[in-house]
């Protein structure tokens, strides 16, 4: 090593990283600026950039509650589904209890030798009404179109008949009755109908 070099090292005092930064003379007065380009400008940047951050934070939290709500609205719409599925006929079961009791009463009257015949039927009849009142209360009608003119949305023809005494295409049996559940056709009437002679 040269004395210019060991001269150059002792009199620079930024090159020797052992210098006491207490003795280095200040490059900037406590109170100047930073010599930044527009730090003004850039601190409103980063104040906007800080605002636009928490704001997106607010709406990212609310994005998560909004999907939480969601979800748990999914899973309690989809529990109610499964409920009325697996009760949907809980009520028409309710009214059918009765008809069920009334005939098992009437066929254990039915097993015994002395049975009055007419308080049989009586019963029957009173189990049929029962019957007929819990399916009418859950909107079910009976198709009974005697008399009526075919028609093919609610009659099924069995077959054809000649007949005189009624016009043509009239129902003049019905063989098994139909059924609508409010309205919609469950099972079409199996009629006779009437053809001109």
């Amino acid at each position: 090593m040269t004395a210019e070099t060991t001269d150059n090292q002792t009199t620079d005092p930024m090159a020797n990283p052992n210098t006491d930064p207490e003795l280095l003379p200040s490059a900037l007065p406590a109170d100047a600026e930073p010599p930044v380009a527009g730090s003004a400008a850039l601190l409103a940047e980063l104040a906007e950039l800080a605002a636009a951050r928490a704001k997106a934070d607010e709406h990212w939290d609310q994005l998560l509650r909004a999907r939480a709500e969601l979800d748990n609205l999914r899973k309690r719409q989809a529990l109610e589904l499964e409920k009325a599925h697996k009760y949907a006929l809980d009520s028409f079961v309710r009214e059918l209890l009765p008809v069920q009791d009334s005939l098992e009463l009437g066929h254990d009257a039915a097993q015994d030798e002395g049975t009055d015949l007419a308080r049989l039927r009586e019963g029957t009849a009173m189990t049929l009404k029962l019957l007929s009142d819990a399916m009418a209360r859950f909107g079910v009608v009976p198709v009974e179109p005697l008399g009526e003119p075919f028609n093919p949305e609610f009659h099924q023809a069995m077959t054809m008949q000649p007949r005189d005494d009624v016009a043509p295409n009239t129902v003049t049996t019905v063989m098994q009755k139909g059924y609508t559940l409010n309205g919609r056709l469950v099972r079409p009437a199996l009629v006779m109908v009437s053809r001109a002679a």
